[in-house]
């Protein structure tokens, strides 16, 4: 599982702002379809490798400007 640790250290930003891009790239479901259906809330980001998601999540954090 690639966690959201090492999902931020990747994409060279702090946890905190990866983890509040991630929700809100959550809650829009058309651009995003997979990453709002796979994430439980009060769980930890986690993905597995090669996952639909994943690449979702990564997309969302490199298109949107960083906090």
């Amino acid at each position: 599982m690639i966690t959201l640790d090492q999902l931020a250290r990747e994409m060279k930003m702090p946890p905190r702002d990866a983890r509040m891009l991630l929700r809100l790239a959550a809650k829009q479901t058309k651009v995003y379809p997979t990453l709002g259906k796979e994430h439980v809330a009060r769980q930890p980001w986690s993905w597995a490798p090669g996952s639909k998601a994943l690449d979702e999540a990564r997309k969302a954090l490199s298109s949107t400007p960083t906090v």
